[in-house]
């Protein structure tokens, strides 16, 4: 069961050194993502678009060889290190911006870290590979643990819950409880309730009204709505339309107590969130 909400100004420690709320920009290195995939294959226009996402305000850039959209196949580990560590280490060097890896397996976790990254962003939480979490402990790094509902080939088959804040809330504290046993510190880990992975329109929804009950688990929540199908589905666009659409999400999401925002469209998100915050600052 979730705890009962708590207030969104809460912010507990973290090892990521920026400050919070922020935006996480997602670059993805795939040929086959669901909104960008081969946009940013070459090096030099990956490195660009990330100056260009640190410039408009991204504190992270989230950098993914490996597609997690419905349907979407794995990719092998050399594959995945290719398209992801080149991008690392220029970023690391160039852009100031802080450097995520988006991956679930340790070995390309690790490369990056030393290339680096600073926060490891695993979809699986720490199950898809026995690796990861021994990794993590002993860098000290961040790490974000997301809910997802089977794996990304088949995640959208018909996803059902009892109730799904309750069983998302209860996941997270699960997976936040063995990274702590395993020896990793609580001020490392953030938590995504993984809005679209297993997840219907009216799941999303549900999640996204009662936010800050993720937020009551403790930790620093993580929001990535940006450009999902269910914006797609309210709105009647395609996913290179659903700026507005994400930048609703992203208000409502600091507005509920979210720490990060993983968008796509960094600049009108970042926008939102200094003006969102601005209102939550304004004395009483």
């Amino acid at each position: 069961m979730c705890p009962s909400p708590v207030s969104a100004r809460i912010s507990p420690r973290t090892t990521l050194d920026t400050a919070l709320p922020c935006i996480m920009g997602i670059l993805n290195t795939t040929p086959d993502s669901f909104s960008d995939g081969g946009r940013f294959l070459a090096l030099d226009e990956a490195a660009g678009h990330a100056l260009d996402m640190a410039r408009h305000g991204a504190a992270v850039i989230d950098v993914g060889g490996e597609s997690t959209r419905p349907g979407s196949d794995p990719v092998s580990v050399d594959e995945e290190l290719r398209r992801t560590i080149p991008v690392v280490e220029r970023l690391s060097d160039a852009v100031p911006a802080l450097v995520s890896i988006d991956t679930m397996k340790a070995e390309v976790a690790r490369h990056a870290l030393d290339a680096g990254a600073v926060l490891v962003n695993d979809v699986s939480a720490l199950r898809h590979d026995a690796d990861m979490t021994g990794l993590v402990a002993e860098r000290g790094c961040s790490l974000c643990l997301m809910h997802m509902r089977g794996e990304p080939k088949t995640m959208q088959d018909d996803p059902q819950y009892d109730d799904v804040v309750d069983d998302v809330c209860s996941f997270l504290e699960d997976r936040l409880r063995f990274a702590v046993d395993a020896g990793v510190r609580e001020e490392q880990v953030f938590l995504d309730p993984g809005i679209g992975f297993g997840k219907t329109a009216e799941h999303n929804l549900r999640l996204l009204k009662h936010l800050d009950r993720v937020v009551a688990l403790g930790r620093p929540v993580v929001l990535g709505a940006s450009r999902k199908r269910f914006l797609g589905a309210i709105l009647g666009v395609e996913p290179g339309e659903r700026v507005v659409g994400t930048v609703a999400t992203t208000s409502l999401g600091v507005l509920l107590g979210a720490a990060v925002v993983r968008v796509h469209d960094v600049r009108p998100n970042f926008e939102a969130l200094r003006v969102t915050q601005a209102i939550l600052e304004v004395d009483d």
